[in-house]
């Protein structure tokens, strides 16, 4: 029992003498739990998602289309946007020929347009469109179940008013006008109340239907029975901007996530094995022939791109065959996105393997940095489930400018043109990335 005693405290001896093995055993587990605790927001005042931006477009001059936005607004999950930012910085109100050219660049996912004839003149009901661009189902679901409830919050006000515009095209404004006075004092002397205000009520479209802008009523919209009364006297045109097409969207949004981390644990391993080549004594043989330094690290950094490349490329094919995505006809485009995500995946890896003192290190450096970054660059869940000051992190990531550049190529059938942006983040991300591991690497031990 002694001599197992003894062995143990060897164990422990090891690993104390590891401080950032030690320091990572717990630091992992620990960001990994605050990571899922603010995405399913536990313990939070506000449960769900927040800042998913959703742009509104206002043509019609009704008031009850001015508080139908005032509504939207006041929805914690979205952020409205109704201005058009300038090349000048300036703004102007947002129109709906700039919905398409914004949701292909990715500035916001869904729009609501409230036309000039949102108060149907041919009838009874109400006429609005709505733009989306789908890329994440989950929030896509979520955001219409939230757009869908505000909507029908405010959908009696707007059929009450839809209900006088039609009786007055009908019996003319006068007639309309004694008939609304009758009723309100009527009203007033039957059940108490100021028949002025009444008279108000009733003008700005209030029926005792509830929702928004009725103060009172005995339905509420959130009933099935008053839902689907509701839901057929609204015409809302649902039109798609990219993904219409994809035969597979549920895998072609998530095969590029998983791609990414499997490919960020092989080329971090690839790069780690210079320590291995070190203590084989490999390096000392290279140094003396006529390669530099330089030339292994480089040498190092095109093996690692060519092997993510051909990584990648195998799980893609892997995903059109097992599940259906089309990766035919934007194989070029892939192929360029491929070819910079590998590189800056690659740079990660010598970065790690640079600023780490052992092998043991930076596997365990990098299995933290890789689920952190996996984690917050939404190859887990969407970015828009985490707290916005996260949304604003995930940006920093290869892993969210990678799956862009996936999203863009196989989702919206991008052109280079729109592909361009994506791709120069990731090559500056990969040349700081490098610079920041060859300065490294020429002040490390490695190569002694």
């Amino acid at each position: 029992m002694h001599t197992i005693l003894v062995l143990v405290r060897k164990d422990f001896a090891l690993l104390f003498r590891d401080k950032v093995s030690i320091s990572l055993t717990f630091l992992v587990p620990f960001v990994l739990i605050y990571l899922f605790g603010q995405v399913f927001h536990v313990n939070s005042k506000d449960p769900g998602p927040s800042g998913i931006p959703i742009a509104v477009v206002r043509q019609s001059d009704d008031p009850a289309a001015a508080r139908l936005v005032e509504a939207l607004q006041a929805v914690k999950p979205l952020r409205v946007v109704t201005e058009f930012v300038n090349p000048d910085k300036s703004t102007r109100p947002l129109a709906e020929g700039d919905l398409r050219p914004l949701m292909r660049a990715d500035a916001f996912r869904f729009a609501l347009v409230i036309p000039a004839d949102l108060i149907r003149q041919d009838g009874i009901g109400i006429h609005l469109r709505t733009y989306s661009n789908p890329r994440n189902e989950v929030e896509a679901q979520m955001v219409n179940g939230i757009l869908q409830r505000t909507l029908f919050s405010s959908v009696p006000e707007l059929l009450g008013r839809s209900l006088q515009a039609r009786a007055r095209a009908a019996v003319g404004g006068e007639r309309l006008d004694r008939f609304n006075d009758a009723v309100a004092a009527s009203v007033a002397r039957t059940f108490g109340g100021d028949a002025a205000d009444i008279r108000a009520r009733m003008a700005a479209g209030s029926f005792g239907l509830g929702g928004a802008g009725t103060g009172v009523g005995t339905a509420q919209p959130d009933r099935p029975a008053v839902r689907d009364f509701l839901s057929s006297l609204v015409k809302v045109e649902d039109i798609q901007v990219a993904g219409k097409d994809v035969k597979s969207p549920s895998a072609t949004m998530l095969v590029g996530g998983w791609a990414m981390q499997f490919l960020l644990f092989a080329l971090t391993a690839s790069a780690t094995a210079l320590f291995s080549e070190k203590a084989s004594g490999i390096f000392q043989r290279v140094l003396s022939s006529p390669a530099t330094r330089s030339d292994i690290l480089w040498s190092k950094f095109i093996y690692g791109a060519i092997l993510g490349l051909v990584q990648l490329m195998v799980l893609f094919l892997a995903g059109q065959l097992l599940y259906g995505i089309e990766i035919g006809p934007q194989f070029p485009h892939l192929l360029l996105v491929c070819v910079v995500a590998a590189s800056a995946c690659t740079a990660f890896g010598m970065l790690i393997a640079s600023v780490s003192p052992t092998a043991e290190a930076a596997r365990g450096i990098s299995t933290f940095v890789i689920l952190v970054t996996c984690a917050v660059g939404g190859a887990w869940f969407p970015v828009s489930f985490m707290p916005e000051f996260i949304q604003k992190c995930s940006r920093l990531t290869l892993v969210y400018w990678s799956m862009e550049g996936f999203s863009q190529v196989l989702w919206s059938h991008a052109s280079l043109a729109e592909l361009l942006p994506t791709l120069g983040r990731l090559a500056a991300m990969t040349a700081a990335l490098m610079a920041l591991a060859v300065w490294r690497f020429r002040r490390g031990r490695i190569f002694e």
